[in-house]
């Protein structure tokens, strides 16, 4: 078995590596079956909290156990990418996009980043086996970045880091090599209730902590690919992709900073369209602004459908 200052060393080039390519955040954390967060899913999934996101009750051992998604895991490193950026919409009449979605699909993006990473950990260590993963697979990526330290999960159900705030992109990589591991911070939220409170769809249960996605405004308008049902008219405070309130007004977010990533910076067109373009937004038009977005998700059909409801309210 290495030596802890093997174990040290290898976390080290880790971390440099993880900063020249742009990641904010690394943490490390033992590779194991995950008890505590297996019990709370199983209950999450017996209320329904997941609405019509099937896909979320499939795969239930691989998600509570990393070592069923990469045979042989030792680690999984938790990694955190800002997307955060002061640009907004000008119209301010116009339907919401969630800054999340301004740029290029961050899917993609990231994922190239980790493969590179991985095989930097090849490069200068030694053979390392493992996978990457962007929010793409059974990964409990907020507990996972918990574990790591990488931040808290508030009670908006987001992870929270104290001094970056909650504006960033998570993605792991679970792999056969070891390292030394980091420790969980401690949770911030205290008494505060802004994002409980401010949530039009009452989507954050009353003490916080969970969630119910099947009320949530993000889901309704991402997930949901079946008509919005009339009794949520009028909550969705104009957005048509996503949601981004229960991060507007979390006080953490303060400490957010422009993101350095060109590609995540929105098409100039998709700032400048008032409300009646985006009622009358064509199938190039959204071709030509959602090129290789994640919008795309949702597809012409989907947002037309978002933006319709949004006008009917």
């Amino acid at each position: 078995m290495p030596s802890l200052t093997a174990l040290q060393h290898r976390a080290n080039i880790l971390r440099m590596h993880a900063e020249r390519l742009g990641f904010d955040r690394v943490g490390i954390a033992k590779a194991e079956h995950m008890d505590e967060e297996a019990r709370k899913l199983e209950w999450w999934l017996n209320k329904d909290y997941n609405g019509k996101m099937s896909y979320m009750a499939n795969h239930f051992e691989k998600r509570v156990d990393p070592t069923l998604l990469v045979p042989g895991a030792k680690t999984v490193v938790s990694l955190s990418y800002n997307y955060y950026t002061e640009q907004e919409q000008t119209d301010k009449d116009a339907p919401k996009i969630s800054k999340y979605a301004f740029g290029k699909d961050y899917h993609h993006i990231i994922k190239q980043k980790l493969k590179e990473l991985l095989q930097c950990l090849n490069d200068e260590i030694g053979e390392v086996n493992g996978r990457c993963f962007v929010d793409s697979a059974p990964v409990l990526e907020r507990d996972w970045a918990k574990r790591s330290g990488i931040g808290w999960v508030g009670k908006n159900t987001l992870l929270i880091h104290p001094k970056k705030g909650s504006y960033f992109f998570l993605a792991e990589l679970i792999i056969d090599m070891e390292f030394t591991t980091d420790n969980p911070i401690k949770d911030y939220c205290g008494t505060c209730t802004r994002c409980i409170d401010a949530c039009p769809t009452d989507a954050i249960s009353k003490d916080g902590y969970f969630m119910d996605g099947s009320k949530c405004i993000s889901y309704f308008t991402i997930e949901l690919k079946e008509q919005i049902p009339d009794e949520v008219k009028g909550q969705f405070e104009n957005w048509m992709f996503g949601c981004d309130i229960c991060q507007e007004v979390c006080p953490w977010n303060r400490f957010s900073q422009q993101h350095q990533e060109p590609l995540f910076d929105p098409h100039p067109q998709l700032l400048e369209m008032n409300k009646r373009e985006w009622q009358e937004i064509t199938r190039d038009v959204f071709n030509e602004i959602f090129r290789k977005s994640a919008v795309k998700r949702t597809g012409y059909e989907g947002l037309r459908k978002n933006i319709r409801f949004l006008d009917d309210e």
